[in-house]
């Protein structure tokens, strides 16, 4: 059986094109030459599977008003046995948790992290290494980010959560990777760009076989 390798994640997994002059099919969402996942999968080989668990406006642990089955803990135990054994979870998810409504800082975002992360451990889908985690710390917003719905204080709470994140992840077991050099759009600057994706899925491509 091929190496499963699931990465769960937002609209930057799912693959959201902020411009659609950067995306090849001139739409919304990147397509299967485009997305970091896809990516991944191609400079993997073979011997891997990458699962796409992308979704715009997923959260960590963050039950959202506004729409429904956000949160990601709510949501992992049958993300997960679906595509048992896992090899390898890549989580890369905190962009959303700084929404204004949400009131958290980023060590409470951090909070919710180890939260999911705990959950994702303590789930039945593991194949022979056991629990196997890689947080990925997204990019943090543009400074010129400006969104009515998301709220104030976004910049500011993305920018600071890469050391809480790395240290939730260190304190339980987990890997760690900061896409801090992840190009995002201009447009939104909440978005990686095509370059951006690219340049994940290469770094991600160096790290995964060293985990799985």
């Amino acid at each position: 059986m091929k190496k499963h390798i699931v990465c769960f994640g937002d609209s930057n997994t799912h693959g959201y094109c902020a411009d659609p002059a950067d995306c090849a099919d001139g739409g919304s969402r990147f397509n299967e030459s485009e997305r970091w996942t896809c990516l991944l999968q191609k400079a993997l080989g073979g011997d891997y599977l990458v699962l796409e668990e992308g979704l715009g406006g997923r959260t960590t642990v963050f039950a959202d008003p506004l729409h429904e089955s956000m949160d990601a803990v709510s949501v992992a135990y049958p993300v997960l046995m679906s595509h048992e054994p896992v090899d390898l979870l890549i989580i890369m998810l905190g962009t959303n948790d700084t929404k204004e409504r949400f009131a958290a800082n980023a060590a409470a975002i951090a909070a919710g992290m180890e939260r999911l992360i705990q959950k994702c451990q303590s789930t039945p889908c593991w194949g022979a290494k056991g629990p196997n985690i890689l947080v990925v710390c997204p990019p943090p917003l543009g400074a010129g980010f400006h969104d009515e719905v998301m709220g104030k204080g976004c910049v500011e709470k993305s920018a600071a959560l890469p050391p809480y994140m790395k240290a939730v992840a260190e304190r339980n077991g987990c890997a760690f990777f900061d896409a801090k050099d992840c190009e995002m759009n201009p447009v939104d600057f909440t978005h990686l760009t095509k370059k951006g994706h690219a340049r994940l899925a290469e770094q991600l491509a160096k790290l995964a076989p060293e985990l799985v």
